[in-house]
């Protein structure tokens, strides 16, 4: 494990405020009828081959997924694969031309099961829409997927966002169920292939904030400690691992403290590795707020508002359009989250970008 404290120059460059690239219209045929080669992200390490392709097309059916790769379609890095496959970050995975009347569901003809209130919700998160993306403002407490004991999950509520596409929309990364803030949704095949490059090669931008109990000394460095999953199911946990732990890297800046007793930092994650930030803050020392499973008791603080819920937003990014130009998004706390701001005196509206200041001191 290796914490430095010297911010790399040129880590910290932000936009300020919204850009937009204008109406951009859909291309032509459906990339659904060709040859696709298409990246495993960073974020997409160790989730099941089927579980990818139910992110990424999802109205290709379980059992069509099935034959693809019995019949060799389907391969992981030029090799045959099964459905239970874990995927690793940087792979390839080959998707052959897909025939839409070979047991794939027909978008259009779809049928949705979501009532009135369930859409109006899932569409209240959008803060931007445009032919080929979607960033939501993600709400605390609903997970990303679905699992064992999740009764409602996003996955769930794609078909409130197909708007005027033909398409419901694709996860192209993930945040924790909760972890708050921004979300990117591709609304094309196109575009869920560009996004999904654009998050392995490391080339968007994630910014987030969080409140941690006491103060890190130093105050802004870079993190650089690989984690791996550990214990029985249903009891699992990232923990650091020297050994066999794929790398994990993250900044982190202080943007204000309240005394010795809560600190408010801004993190750039550079891998996506689950429960990174969460594990890379107790690392130093100062656990999230709220964050019993990594901070145990001392991540919480009684008589503020909100004690028990974990105090980590991801707050903006940055990134190529698909398209074209260069975007940047910000997405405001919950209310929960920016009462606990202002509990401790600090500015939840805030536009500070502490890592463009520390780079300006180092120059």
């Amino acid at each position: 494990m290796v914490v430095s404290f010297l911010l790399h120059t040129g880590i910290g460059r932000s936009l300020r405020g919204g850009r937009n690239v204008g109406n951009v219209s859909r291309t032509g045929a459906s990339l659904m009828s060709k040859v696709q080669n298409l990246p495993v992200s960073d974020d997409e390490e160790g989730i099941r081959l089927d579980r990818w392709f139910k992110r990424h097309f999802p109205d290709l059916g379980h059992g069509r997924v099935e034959k693809l790769l019995r019949t060799g379609q389907i391969r992981v890095d030029g090799s045959r694969a099964k459905s239970s496959t874990r995927l690793e970050e940087g792979q390839t995975i080959r998707v052959p031309p897909i025939d839409p009347k070979a047991g794939v569901q027909n978008p259009r003809k779809r049928k949705f099961n979501l009532s009135r209130e369930d859409i109006s919700w899932v569409q209240s998160m959008v803060i931007h829409r445009d032919d080929d993306i979607i960033a939501l403002n993600k709400p605390p407490g609903l997970a990303v997927q679905g699992g064992s004991k999740q009764s409602k999950h996003l996955d769930g509520l794609l078909d409130g966002l197909k708007f005027d596409a033909p398409e419901r929309p694709k996860l192209v990364h993930r945040l924790d169920k909760d972890t708050s803030g921004l979300l990117l949704l591709a609304r094309s095949s196109y575009a869920a292939s560009k996004l999904t490059a654009a998050f392995k090669n490391r080339s968007i931008q994630k910014t987030y904030w969080a409140l941690v109990v006491g103060v890190p000394d130093p105050r802004a460095g870079q993190i650089n400690a690989p984690i791996s999953k550990r214990g029985a199911a249903g009891q699992q946990k990232m923990v650091v691992s020297n050994l066999d732990g794929p790398s994990a890297v993250s900044d982190f800046a202080t943007m204000d403290v309240a005394g010795r007793r809560v600190a408010w930092l801004a993190l750039r994650p550079h891998t996506g590795r689950t429960h990174q930030l969460r594990v890379h803050c107790e690392v130093l020392g100062t656990p999230i707020l709220g964050d019993g499973k990594y901070g145990g008791e001392q991540a919480f603080i009684e008589g503020v508002p909100a004690p028990r819920k974990l105090h980590l937003h991801a707050r903006s990014l940055e990134f190529d359009h698909p398209r074209g130009g260069r975007l940047y998004f910000e997405a405001p706390l919950p209310n929960q989250l920016a009462e606990t701001w202002r509990f401790f005196d600090f500015d939840p509206n805030s536009r500070k970008d502490v890592f463009a200041e520390l780079n300006m001191e180092e120059q």
